[in-house]
């Protein structure tokens, strides 16, 4: 009997021993459990914020749709269009302020600058009056805005106070001015010559023509290296970027680089040495190396390339696409096409704020 009563008290020790170390595990796998959806928990919140928050600080990409008279606004997170601004006729070109709070789109056909806040895409002003600005530029020390009057060929400089451009000159050309470029310590802005194959050079303090030379067919987009003694022209009715020599007191043309047909507008690749340049007819991007003055690289660029812009990093480049109404953006280290946008009608500039060192 009393071995029974001893038995029957330790078996029942045992199952209340039992009974409180599987409490103490189910308590313990409670709180692991409770410890890790709170913690994945917070980690989803905290990456769902912090996507907001990239999202919410990457500036857009903007695509001027110059047959639409609009601009095609893409988030650089999802790669779609969010919005859509209506412009004047003709947005070609565009260009960021001296005080980086606006980006300024020029109408060529509707006379006019827009301003738009370049990180919002919120529409600020538009300035009335601006005669046919196909392309526009400041010059370094930040005096003046240039303007290029594609149809009415002439070239425009304004004075520019920070607030509102005041037209000081206008200084006819030759036929169809097409792009611009001004040298580094603000004396001379250089332009193309679309219609009458011509690099014209015009001296910014007396706004007036330096000097003019003979191109090769229908130039386009125009520049600069660094050291101000280069100049390279993209040949659009030929298959070539023209090297000019400007370090003397006369231009000298001095090499051709076979790019591809249609070399049309160039982009800095943002290390301070290479260039690249859309050939709108051959469909391809070549990479130029200023200092050895040849094609280093090649990529696909389809649907007729033309504007550009370099990611930050240098890695993509995002091309108009103007015949295929695409935003086209590219891998430079797999040479490789990696998405398209559908935006509007001929889509031509291109321009982010987060990109490559001009």
């Amino acid at each position: 009997m009393r071995y029974w009563v001893w038995r029957s008290a330790v078996g029942l020790s045992l199952v209340s021993r039992a009974r409180l170390h599987w409490h103490a595990i189910d308590k313990a796998l409670l709180f692991v459990k409770n410890f890790i959806f709170g913690s994945l928990a917070a980690f989803l919140l905290w990456l769902v914020g912090s996507t907001a928050t990239f999202a919410a600080s990457a500036p857009p990409v903007f695509v001027l749709n110059s047959l639409d008279a609009s601009i095609s606004v893409i988030d650089p997170v999802t790669w779609q269009e969010s919005t859509r601004l209506s412009t004047g006729k003709e947005p070609h070109h565009l260009y960021l302020t001296p005080d980086e709070k606006s980006l300024i789109v020029a109408n060529a056909l509707a006379d006019t600058l827009m301003f738009v806040d370049p990180r919002t895409a919120q529409v600020q002003r538009t300035v009335h009056g601006i005669v046919d600005p196909y392309h526009l530029r400041f010059t370094p020390d930040m005096k003046w805005l240039i303007t290029a009057a594609n149809r009415l060929n002439h070239v425009d400089f304004y004075r520019w106070d920070g607030k509102e451009p005041i037209l000081a000159q206008r200084v006819p050309t030759g036929r169809t001015p097409s792009h611009l470029w001004v040298n580094s310590r603000s004396t001379t802005v250089y332009a193309t010559m679309q219609d009458s194959d011509e690099l014209v050079a015009i001296d910014i303090a007396s706004q007036s023509i330096k000097w003019r030379t003979p191109t090769g067919a229908m130039p386009a987009d125009v520049y600069g290296r660094s050291d101000d003694k280069l100049l390279f022209i993209g040949l659009t009715g030929s298959d070539s970027v023209e090297v000019f020599d400007i370090s003397g007191p006369e231009p000298r043309s001095i090499k051709r680089i076979k790019t591809g047909k249609g070399a049309h507008a160039f982009r800095a690749a943002g290390d301070g040495r290479h260039l690249f340049v859309s050939n709108r007819v051959a469909n391809t991007i070549s990479k130029i190396d200023m200092q050895a003055q040849e094609v280093v690289a090649n990529y696909p660029a389809p649907g007729g390339p033309d504007c550009m812009d370099v990611s930050a990093d240098g890695r993509w480049i995002y091309v108009s696409s103007r015949w295929a109404r695409r935003l086209t953006v590219i891998d430079t280290l797999e040479k490789k096409v990696v998405r398209q946008i559908p935006v509007g009608k001929s889509p031509h500039g291109v321009w982010t704020l987060q990109h490559a060192p001009r």
